[in-house]
């Protein structure tokens, strides 16, 4: 197939996320990619600095996780979970139960991000009413925090500012607390938790669990905050007799210069979810932790099991790819190569501080941010998409954010080779 029609068919057929049919933004057509580099079928080749949607933390094509896939699709590519049991899925486990923290001992296999979220969600709701207290059916979280498109994930995405207001009175309403407003770099003001303990206080005998996004709100604004306020959640939690829920979907596995980010602030989960680079990019696939206790409390009364079961959960292949992956990380030593991004994109994405389009620039392990002073308009994203592309990059903006996630593999030369295109493109000004 030309790359002419292969672009005309998905024109006209393909529905891409968030995306109008009636007037699509314009997409770009990969034939392979390898290591940090993604080359189009028209032979351009770009670096790719959001290792697709922060998965790909090995880079493309990476010979240790094809083999683990080669392998295991000799054997068996899917087995049901019901009933059955496979080699991957029990050594998986063990390389997971070695990296999270200790208390968190029970793991459930998910398809993607978004149900690792369900199944937490419904992990607490089910917790509390084994508990005999099922009148605690309702969640806590912080304003500006994005946990997926499926409807419950929704429920507790900002319900202002975030992608799902379309849905208002049809999803659960939960309870929202300010988003933190001192930042990961500032010193730390008290004042900033006052909302979240009142709100708890007053609504505490209809909660069951407090789910944020620890250190780092991802898709809700890339906004960094202070370790502390998460302290402060884990405390209140243990008051109140709640259950605290991290979605490390975006920060797990070393994104934020520590394996997880609740680390930063030394605290512990109740829940755990995981995704995205589990599988360094390769599968969609998830995790949901928990510890002994909410696992036991919620076998103990009626139903007396756990009430989900996805039809491809704990997927051989899956399981397979995701054990190499983490494996190679530990192998690679992640600390050092996200020092080495971190250290690249302070250097290099410093310069956008002086362009007058630029409020902000922000950097926190693997993750670089350039905010822009105002949002970029459709037309504007197109703009800027294809300017990124013809500069040689892969960056895909929104709203009023530049930001990068490089693999975690990508060189130097390539890194200053990345930022320097996205300064080159923010000063020219034709977005």
């Amino acid at each position: 197939m030309s790359a002419q029609d292969l672009l005309h068919f998905d024109k006209t057929h393909l529905w891409h996320p968030y995306t109008s049919i009636e007037e699509p933004l314009p997409v770009y057509s990969v034939a392979s990619a390898s290591s940090s580099t993604l080359t189009l079928t028209d032979g351009r080749q770009l670096v790719d600095g959001m290792s697709s949607w922060w998965a790909a933390i090995h880079g493309y094509n990476n010979p240790v996780l094809n083999r683990a896939l080669v392998e295991q699709v000799s054997r068996v590519s899917h087995v049901m979970f019901g009933g059955l049991t496979h080699e991957p899925a029990v050594e998986l486990g063990k390389i997971l139960l070695q990296l999270v923290p200790k208390s968190l001992n029970r793991i459930f296999y998910c398809d993607s991000g978004s149900v690792a979220i369900e199944v937490a969600m419904k992990m607490a709701m089910q917790y509390m009413h084994a508990l005999g207290q099922p009148q605690k059916k309702r969640f806590v979280t912080i304003r500006g925090g994005y946990h997926g498109d499926t409807f419950h994930g929704m429920s507790v995405c900002d319900p202002v500012n975030g992608m799902h207001g379309l849905y208002a009175g049809v999803l659960p309403e939960y309870f929202f607390a300010d988003r933190p407003t001192t930042s990961f770099f500032a010193s730390w003001d008290a004042a900033d938790f006052v909302g979240m303990r009142r709100l708890v206080e007053e609504n505490q005998q209809n909660i069951c669990a407090i789910i944020l996004e620890p250190i780092v709100q991802g898709a809700g604004g890339m906004y960094f905050y202070h370790p502390q306020y998460l302290r402060e959640v884990r405390a209140l939690c243990d008051e109140y007799g709640l259950l605290l829920i991290a979605d490390e979907i975006a920060t797990g596995f070393g994104r934020t210069g520590k394996l997880f980010a609740c680390e930063h602030a030394g605290i512990e989960p109740d829940i755990l979810c995981l995704g995205k680079a589990i599988t360094g990019g390769y599968m969609s696939f998830a995790a949901t932790l928990a510890t002994e206790e909410v696992g036991r409390v919620i076998s103990s009364a009626a139903p007396g099991v756990f009430m989900h079961g996805p039809t491809f959960m704990g997927n051989p292949l899956a399981c397979s790819v995701a054990k190499a992956s983490l494996q190679l990380l530990i192998e690679n030593d992640w600390q050092t190569q996200v020092e080495g991004l971190a250290k690249g994109l302070e250097e290099g994405l410093a310069p956008c501080l002086d362009l007058d389009c630029v409020a902000e620039v922000r950097v926190l392990g693997g993750i670089g941010v350039v905010e822009l002073h105002a949002p970029l308009s459709s037309q504007g994203m197109v703009q800027i998409q294809a300017a990124f592309v013809e500069a040689g990059i892969w960056v895909r903006p929104f709203g009023r954010l530049v930001y990068l996630m490089p693999p975690y593999i990508m060189s130097k030369e390539e890194l200053a080779f990345l930022t320097a295109a996205v300064f080159k493109v923010l000063a020219t000004g034709d977005y």
